[in-house]
């Protein structure tokens, strides 16, 4: 039976981690007392007893948190801090047999941020294929569930005597600085930054990242047909990743909190000849973090990758 520490077990993510594995009888949790959370030498304690550590926590106390463990200790960070890091490997299986390969041979595993894995989704393959170039001049948006902005605005959200302006869509990373954008740029092989426009809104949890597209703009001329068959190949084998045949969504609308609490990613291809739009939609809390972050450590652990997660 392999040990499992959390450090940070209070955060959305940590909590969300914890009632994943709530019916797992092949893992021994190590809890940390709540007087002792930030006890240096109580974490290095556990992190340390553990055959795995998941670091659900801010950039800073995730880089401290690396220091302490040892190297034979197995590290998923659902931090911001490691993802770009080449010693890393990035925890997103479906993107390609090396990236599986890497996690499950690895002591060093990021978990990717939640936008970033719905921007992955469809860029990445579209360069990887050749469909997109890297010098595309790529902008994506996308809307989210109030639950990955954190414990104080959960808390504003659903308190009783909230800002009018949270009743609507909130837009936000206006200075096109957002902490995704690195991993984004790197993990896709672009050669610039995308644009990246996100917002929060009134749900709990969700979400759907859009990626327009000018064929006029690929390296040959493509249509929604094309690129739908030519992702649905490339994810054949997923079980958690899958392409939506043509027609959907029959109404005309995707929701983007569909798939809140799984660990499900649904792509979808529409639009017409001359532009098309390509839409990601995940749970932010599920194959965004938490659920992410566990497929992961079955894929170490050399066990079905869904356990726990279905």
């Amino acid at each position: 039976m392999y040990k499992v520490y959390i450090d940070g077990q209070e955060g959305t993510t940590g909590l969300k981690i914890l009632e994943r594995f709530k019916n797992r009888s092949d893992i021994e949790l190590l809890r940390i007392d709540d007087d002792k959370r930030k006890d240096n030498d109580e974490r290095r304690r556990l992190i340390n007893s553990s055959d795995f550590t998941f670091l659900c926590l801010p950039d800073a106390a995730a880089v401290e948190a690396v220091a302490m463990a040892k190297e034979r200790v197995r590290i998923i960070d659902a931090s911001t801090a490691h993802r770009t890091d080449p010693d890393w490997a990035y925890g997103f299986p479906e993107l390609g047999k090396e990236f599986r390969q890497r996690i499950a041979n690895s002591n060093r595993v990021a978990v990717p941020g939640c936008y970033a894995s719905g921007f992955a989704s469809m860029v990445y393959p579209l360069v990887k294929l050749g469909i997109m170039p890297g010098d595309y001049p790529v902008s994506v948006h996308a809307v989210s569930g109030y639950s990955g902005a954190g414990k104080k605005a959960i808390a504003v959200y659903e308190g009783g005597e909230r800002p009018a302006d949270y009743d609507s869509p909130r837009q936000y990373a206006l200075t096109q600085q957002h902490k995704h954008l690195p991993e984004m740029q790197k993990i896709c092989g672009l050669e610039y930054a995308p644009t990246f426009n996100p917002l929060i809104c009134d749900f709990f949890s969700g979400m759907v990242v859009s990626l327009p597209i000018h064929t006029r703009l690929l390296s040959k001329k493509y249509n929604a047909a094309n690129i739908r068959e030519a992702l649905a190949e490339y994810y054949a084998d997923s079980h958690f990743v899958r392409v939506m045949p043509e027609g959907e969504p029959q109404d005309g609308f995707i929701g983007a909190n569909n798939l809140s609490g799984t660990n499900m990613m649904e792509l979808f291809v529409n639009g017409n000849d001359e532009r098309l739009i390509l839409c990601s939609r995940l749970d932010n809390l599920g194959k965004g973090a938490s659920g992410a972050a566990v497929q992961c450590l079955n894929i170490m652990m050399n066990i079905d990758e869904s356990t726990g997660l279905e």
